[in-house]
C-alpha cells in the first residue's frame, strides 16, 4: 500500500484490471470445467483401452507357451529372428480445448499368414496363432501409449489452469480490491480534508467581510 498511488486515475486503471481479472477467472473455470469433463471421458476410454491391452497380453503369453511347450523354444525363437518388420505409424496432433495431444496413425500390425518373413510350411498352426497374438498386443500397446499421453497432458493443463484459478480467486483479485478501497478511502479521506479547508476559507473570509463592514 506504501507504494500505491491515491488518485483518481490510478483508481480507474485498478478497477479496469479488476475487471479483466474477474472475467479472466470466470474463462479459467469455465476452461478448467470442460478439461475435467473431457479428461472424464478420456478416463473411461483409457480404462477400456488398457483392459483390453492386459487381455492381449495375457492371451499372448498362453499362445506363446504353448508354442514353446509343443513345438520347441528353438522354433519359436527361430521365428522370432525371422520377423524383422517394425510396426509403422506416425504421430500427427490434436486439439483438446488448447491442449495438443498426439494421435498415432498406424498400418494394421495384423497380418496374414503368407505375408510374414518366415516359411509358413515350417510352422505351425500354434506358432501363426503365437505371432497373430503378439501382432495384437503391439496394436493395443500403441493405442494405450496414443491415450496416456493424452491422459497426462490434460491432467497437467488441468493443474495449471486450476492454479491460475485459485491465484486469481484468493490472491490476485483480493489483493487489487483491497488496494482500491485503500484508495478510496484515501480520495474520501482527501475530500473531506478539501471540504473542512473550503468551509474555514469561507468562514475566515465571512469574518473579515463582517469585519470590514463594521468598520
Amino acid at each position: 500500500m506504501a507504494d500505491v498511488q491515491p488518485t483518481r486515475m490510478e483508481l480507474i486503471k485498478l478497477r479496469r484490471r479488476i475487471k479483466m481479472a474477474v472475467n479472466g477467472h470466470a474463462l479459467l473455470k469455465m476452461k478448467r470445467d470442460g478439461l475435467i469433463m473431457e479428461f472424464r471421458e478420456i478416463l473411461e476410454e483409457a480404462k477400456t483401452v488398457i483392459g483390453g491391452m492386459i487381455e492381449k497380453y495375457e492371451k499372448a503369453q498362453e499362445k506363446m507357451t504353448l508354442a514353446k511347450a509343443i513345438d520347441g523354444v528353438l522354433v519359436v525363437r527361430a521365428v522370432s529372428i525371422a520377423c524383422v518388420s517394425e510396426p509403422q505409424f506416425s504421430i500427427k496432433k490434436k486439439n483438446i480445448m488448447g491442449v495438443t495431444v498426439p494421435v498415432i496413425k498406424r498400418e494394421p500390425i495384423r497380418r496374414k499368414v503368407i505375408q510374414r518373413e518366415y516359411g509358413v510350411t515350417s510352422t505351425t498352426a500354434r506358432i501363426d496363432e503365437a505371432v497373430a497374438a503378439y501382432e495384437e498386443l503391439v496394436d493395443a500397446i500403441l493405442a494405450v501409449a496414443e491415450i496416456e499421453t493424452t491422459v497426462k497432458r490434460l491432467i497437467e493443463e488441468i493443474d495449471k489452469t486450476r492454479r491460475r484459478v485459485n491465484a486469481l480467486e484468493f490472491r490476485v483479485i483480493p489483493n487489487m480490491e483491497d488496494t482500491a478501497r485503500f484508495i478510496t478511502f484515501k480520495l474520501e479521506e482527501l475530500d473531506r480534508e478539501t471540504i473542512i479547508s473550503l468551509k474555514k476559507l469561507k468562514a475566515k473570509m465571512a469574518a473579515r467581510e463582517v469585519a470590514e463592514a463594521e468598520a
